[in-house]
């Protein structure tokens, strides 16, 4: 084992102390949140509460579990989550693949046109007409088609599959697969890391997205989860749940921060199943060989 010398030292203490502040900040706001949610009115109401839970109870969380518009959000979320990641993960991989093989002519100027969309976004009022031209308004729909592919993702996915070896897809050819029975059977089976890595992506962009709705939606019914939880939030619309807090004197606080436990959790649960993915997946789509 090689001896660290005094500097290296001082570098590692000093990198160890400045992670655990960065991680302190991280974390210590996610635990305040769940502390609150998990305790009474009272002390919420005179600032008792930290990072530990003060007279803790679960009547926030009952709340909002009897809360349908809240389960129905949710609803919405998954479908669109899940929905939306399968259709950007087809769409980004149909586009990557091709434009990272030499032999496909005229790659060179998409990879311009996907790095302009990159660099300059196209304004609201354009993209709203776009989407109400395609007969999407108001569906679920129009929170997937318009971001079926994210030219940042596209770059990391294209990397990716340039440093997959040649080799691999000439034998492929050598044995008479076509370019479908090549992708399907040689190339997705190695892309496993660069999947799970924009899988996660695309899923955290869909699942915290809230805007997107508040543009193209108009039924209250197709609201996802992140929008009912601005509601509730911002504006106060508890809907269902004022009928609980007048019967069960809970503080709209916890129900507040309850809601927000809610909406976070499903995302802080994939995650450790994609980690080892997720750090493979950058660290070989940013090395070329």
């Amino acid at each position: 084992m090689q001896k660290l010398t005094s500097g290296e030292k001082v570098f590692q203490v000093f990198n160890y102390i400045f992670l655990t502040i960065i991680s302190l900040g991280m974390a210590l706001p996610l635990l305040h949140i769940v502390a609150q949610s998990l305790s009474s009115d009272l002390a919420i109401n005179a600032g008792k509460v930290g990072i530990l839970p003060v007279q803790f109870t679960w009547d926030n969380y009952a709340v909002v579990v009897q809360d349908s518009s809240v389960w129905r959000a949710f609803v919405v979320s998954v479908i669109v989550t899940v929905g939306g990641t399968f259709v950007n993960l087809i769409a980004t991989a149909s586009l990557a693949y091709p434009l990272s093989r030499p032999e496909y002519i005229g790659r060179k100027y998409i990879l311009l046109m996907a790095l302009i969309t990159f660099i300059f976004s196209a304004p609201l009022i354009p993209n709203y007409l776009l989407v109400r031209s395609l007969g999407l308004l108001d569906s679920l729909w129009a929170l997937i088609i318009p971001s079926a592919i994210s030219a940042y993702n596209l770059f990391i996915m294209r990397s990716f599959f340039l440093n997959l070896p040649n080799e691999l897809v000439d034998s492929g050819r050598i044995d008479g697969c076509g370019e479908l029975r090549l992708i399907w059977s040689i190339i997705l089976p190695l892309s496993k890391p660069v999947m799970a890595t924009m899988g996660l992506f695309y899923s955290v962009i869909h699942w915290n997205s809230y805007s997107s709705a508040l543009y193209y939606i108009n039924t209250r019914a197709l609201y996802p989860l992140q929008v009912r939880l601005r509601e509730i939030v911002i504006t106060d619309q508890f809907g269902e749940m004022d009928t609980f807090n007048s019967l069960l004197n809970i503080s709209p606080e916890g129900m507040k921060m309850a809601v927000i436990v809610v909406a976070t959790l499903p995302i802080m649960l994939v995650y450790p199943f994609l980690q080892k993915y997720f750090i493979k997946g950058m660290l070989i789509g940013s090395i070329k060989s």
